[in-house]
């Protein structure tokens, strides 16, 4: 059996973030895993890229900290740039065992119009992906 001990999670500050972190904490906490939580800031001004990674920080730290006092060793990462690119260059960056995301049920149009970042990585990723589809 494979054992994850090094997982890199997505974190788009939205309200499926809170589903993705209750399956992967758990797993986390049978495995003794580390979790690096990652969000791509995507702008396109310095004012904006400055507003978001705040925004983001602020965000992905009360994250750490709940991990943290569950007794879950977790990291906080923000990397500025499209995210299927960036997300990527992260898992070739480092020796990461698993990466896990929700994924938002686009519909067609939206699909059609903004692409998909899970389907990107579904093609393109080099380590398992774990894709939680949260309930609406």
């Amino acid at each position: 059996m494979y054992v994850y001990k090094k997982i890199l999670v997505a974190i788009d500050c939205s309200e499926v973030d809170e589903i993705i972190l209750n399956h992967v904490s758990s797993l986390a906490l049978k495995l003794g895993a580390t979790l690096h939580l990652l969000h791509v800031v995507h702008s396109h001004t310095l004012d904006q890229d400055r507003y978001l990674r705040e925004h983001a920080l602020t965000i992905l730290e009360d994250f750490r900290n709940k991990l943290q006092a569950d007794g879950i060793e977790a990291h906080v990462l923000i990397r500025s740039g499209e995210p299927e690119t960036e997300i990527l260059n992260e898992i070739d960056e480092h020796a990461y065992d698993l990466f896990a995301m929700a994924t938002h049920g686009h519909r067609l149009p939206g699909r059609i119009m903004f692409g998909s970042v899970s389907r990107t990585l579904r093609e393109k990723i080099t380590i398992p992906l774990l894709l939680i589809k949260p309930d609406k």
